[in-house]
């Protein structure tokens, strides 16, 4: 199983890698502010999948060989969905607001993407720390 559980891990890394600092920034560069946040904001939903799916997968895994792995990778699970489920809507919300003109929203949006990115680099060093664990 551990080649497998490290396929997972490495397919999870790698594609949060790529999300984050290839295609959300290009989306930004060649679309137009409306566009990349249309198109991202459907992009998210997916990507929240694929980080829940890979996570799982890998934490399946993970648990008879490496217990503390298993258990990084159910979290880095559970706050995908947390980020999608509860985090995601109140951002989109945020975001609809601000664009009416609100600016309280504007502060809400900035406060809860900053929260995003925050959990989003704690999850991908989570998934880094059980690849350096495997090597």
């Amino acid at each position: 199983m551990r080649f497998p559980a490290l396929l997972a891990s490495a397919t999870l890394f790698g594609g949060m890698m790529i999300y984050s600092f290839g295609l959300a920034p290009l989306v930004f560069k060649t679309l137009s502010v409306d566009e990349a946040g249309r198109m991202l904001r459907q992009a998210f939903s997916w990507y929240y999948l694929f980080i829940v799916g890979c996570a799982v997968i890998a934490a399946a895994l993970l648990l008879a060989a490496d217990a503390s792995s298993a258990l990084v990778m159910a979290a880095i699970a559970i706050v995908a969905i947390y980020a999608r489920q509860g985090l995601m809507p109140r951002i989109n919300s945020a975001r609809d607001q601000q664009v009416r003109g609100d600016a309280a929203a504007s502060k809400r949006f900035a406060r809860l993407h900053g929260l995003s990115v925050i959990l989003n680099f704690i999850q991908l060093f989570g998934a880094g720390l059980v690849l350096f664990r495997f090597s």
